[in-house]
């Protein structure tokens, strides 16, 4: 791999600028209080149903939001939908980057006690409304999740540490903790700091890539640092962080070795009342020895996910070392 650094556009103080990003990340475990089933995509089950339970207790217009005189201060809108600070340029979709949600179980068939478990990722402005995702996850388990309306009772939340942040019903906010990227990334790095060897980025939910104005079929990082690179501005752009976007120039470390296979994910949506398909790849990349600056932007890339459909926890990966 050549050493020629030409053309690198963004250094680690730049970089740490651009991290400043607050998040939270809260892990769920809710105990099943019957036999039922559940849908094989459980995160767009659960997104639907915190939605559903989001506009039964705060819509007061009918859920016509178009024309709705309260919209500037709905509850579901700051909550879903949270606007930017500052648009992107290339942003042209409604989707919310305040949130994202993780649920990687694909067992459909669950039985009086089994436990389910999920996280549910917070960023910017989102953070304060920790109340009313909880209080919209009790709500779903009363009402239940899927076609099969799979009841629960919320047995567990609890931040990065495993510290519980319920105490019965008493919540305790002591324990919220809310960090910024930048945190993460210097966490992460002690972690890899003790192992040398090859690369290894594996994506544990599916990613859906353009590069070129093309979508992707393999993964490559001339397609990952770029939508990584978005994803991270769209955020600062959320926060009201002054920073540009970040564009790398340098080279690329050598891919040793590349699999990848197309995946097709369906879910319901309620507005056109049909199953829709989300679709992406999986896989994983070997890769020679990463700058710094890149192996730190793509640590921060494990906490935000890239590509489209981050919102049904799309583009999930993980680093190692091997």
């Amino acid at each position: 791999m050549s050493d020629s650094r030409e053309g690198m556009s963004f250094s680690l103080q730049q970089l740490e600028k651009a991290l400043q990003i607050r998040y939270v990340k809260l892990h769920f475990g809710l105990r099943m209080t019957k036999d039922t089933r559940l849908p094989m995509n459980k995160v767009s089950a659960i997104r639907g149903g915190i939605g559903e339970m989001l506009l039964r207790a705060n819509c007061i217009r009918d859920r016509q939001c178009g024309r709705c005189d309260f919209e500037s201060e709905c509850i579901v809108r700051r909550t879903l939908y949270s606007r930017f600070d500052k648009k992107p340029d290339f942003v042209t979709s409604g989707d919310s980057v305040g949130y994202v949600l993780e649920c990687e179980d694909y067992e459909e068939n669950f039985y009086e006690g089994d436990i389910l478990e999920f996280h549910l990722i917070l960023f910017g402005k989102t953070i304060v409304y920790f109340s009313q995702f909880l209080q919209a996850v009790y709500q779903l388990g009363m009402v239940g999740i899927g076609k099969a309306h799979a009841r629960y009772e919320v047995m567990s939340v609890k931040n990065t540490e495993g510290r519980e942040i319920l105490r019965g019903t008493e919540v305790l906010m002591e324990r919220y903790q809310v960090r910024t990227l930048w945190d993460y990334v210097r966490c992460r790095q002690k972690n890899l700091s003790g192992y040398t060897g090859l690369n290894h980025i594996r994506f544990k939910t599916p990613v859906t890539l353009k590069y070129r104005g093309e979508n992707q079929r393999t993964l490559s990082l001339e397609a990952v640092i770029p939508a990584l690179c978005r994803r991270i501005y769209m955020l600062d752009c959320f926060e009201g962080l002054a920073c540009d976007l970040l564009q790398w120039r340098g080279t690329y470390p050598g891919v040793l070795a590349e699999h990848s296979e197309p995946i097709s994910v369906y879910r319901y949506s309620s507005t056109q009342d049909q199953k829709m398909p989300l679709r992406g790849i999986k896989g994983e990349l070997h890769l020679e020895e990463i700058p710094e600056e890149l192996i730190s932007l793509l640590l921060a890339g494990e906490v935000t996910h890239i590509g489209k459909n981050t919102s049904f926890g799309f583009g999930r990966y993980y680093i190692s070392r091997q």
